[in-house]
């Protein structure tokens, strides 16, 4: 894709602020630029911590949204997780309400100024809710954030299972290498998820390499793009990796770039012939926002529709950052535009 002019692009652009219904990685509002392309709307939107230098791949993630638009759709829906914010744990069965049908979810732990002791109520509260509503057994999955010691990760597993991963448990992709030699010893068969370890690296592929990871969750916007993420899953498909597409906090323009994503990954056939389906991906994000710059994609029976809706105007109006964040936003976008 030929990068376009950055005044063309922030010509095009708006700037949001989104309200959450539940702190979300320390923040209450969503702040994104929002960019109304030839092909469609983009969206760029790194975490407010993040430099140039990462910030920039958030960037070449929404003007291939814009500009280029996405690959030929494999599937028309998309299995979703719940996403579990660090709650306490009696606020948990409000959050798993704006999951209808969801039987996999991801719940967060690690979080700073907690314990072991609150990941564990918080993550029994997801199965105590299910049980009682009848459902079949959920499947769990923790995410750290990195926020685990290599001996902390394997406690946190020994008290926590049964799971369906432990994603980024530890900073390090050597210190993965090492629980997952760990879990083994201990005979916990808990999967390895890393996260960090793909999209905040130089080399997404080293995790491959040192068979740190037995999952990949890879995200759209961090890694540059949905072209850009089909082909690291290709490769590290190849290297006995499974996939897990998730969204970094996205508006629902964001969520677009996620669906497309899941959508456009080739199907694998099982013995039968059968598209074998991709995994629930944690794209149900929306659901812990107030408001968002369209409205809610509905979850049906645990999934969501592949389609890429573009923002109301009036939302964007309503929703529109003060101008001094306008500001902020546009200088942060010609920042990046430079790295790129």
């Amino acid at each position: 894709m030929q990068k376009p002019d950055i005044n063309e692009v922030l010509e095009r652009a708006h700037v949001v602020s989104l309200p959450l219904a539940v702190k979300f990685r320390g923040v209450t509002t969503r702040e994104a630029l929002l960019i109304d392309g030839p092909a469609g709307w983009g969206e760029f939107a790194p975490f407010l911590e993040y430099g140039p230098a990462e910030s920039a791949q958030w960037l070449r993630a929404g003007l291939e949204a814009a500009f280029e638009g996405f690959p030929e759709p494999q599937r028309d829906w998309v299995e979703v997780n719940g996403t579990i914010p660090a709650v306490p744990a009696e606020q948990v069965p409000e959050v798993m309400d704006r999951y209808p049908g969801c039987r996999t979810f991801k719940i967060k732990v690690a979080e700073a100024g907690q314990t072991l002791d609150d990941d564990i109520a918080r993550v029994n509260a997801v199965r105590d809710v299910v049980n009682a509503r009848g459902g079949e057994v959920p499947v769990l999955r923790v995410d750290a954030n990195g926020g685990w010691s290599v001996d902390e990760a394997v406690a946190a597993a020994k008290a926590l299972m049964p799971l369906d991963y432990m994603e980024q448990p530890c900073a390090t992709a050597e210190e993965l290498v090492e629980v997952r030699k760990q879990l083994m010893r201990n005979g916990l068969f808990v999967r390895v998820a890393a996260d960090e370890s793909i999209r905040k690296v130089d080399d997404p592929y080293r995790v491959a390499e040192l068979q740190a990871a037995d999952v990949a969750v890879v995200k759209p916007a961090p890694l540059g793009g949905v072209r850009r993420v089909l082909e690291i899953a290709k490769h590290l498909r190849e290297r006995h990796m499974d996939i897990t597409v998730a969204s970094a906090l996205d508006t629902s323009v964001g969520i677009s770039m996620g669906l497309a994503t899941v959508a456009a990954l080739p199907k694998i056939l099982d013995d039968e012939d059968v598209d074998v389906v991709p995994a629930a991906a944690g794209l149900a994000t929306g659901s812990l926002f107030i408001e968002d710059v369209t409205a809610p994609r509905k979850i049906e029976d645990g999934h969501l529709r592949v389609e890429h809706l573009a923002p109301e105007s009036d939302r964007l109006t309503e929703l529109s950052a003060p101008a001094d964040r306008k500001d902020w936003w546009f200088k942060r976008a010609k920042e990046c535009w430079d790295v790129l």
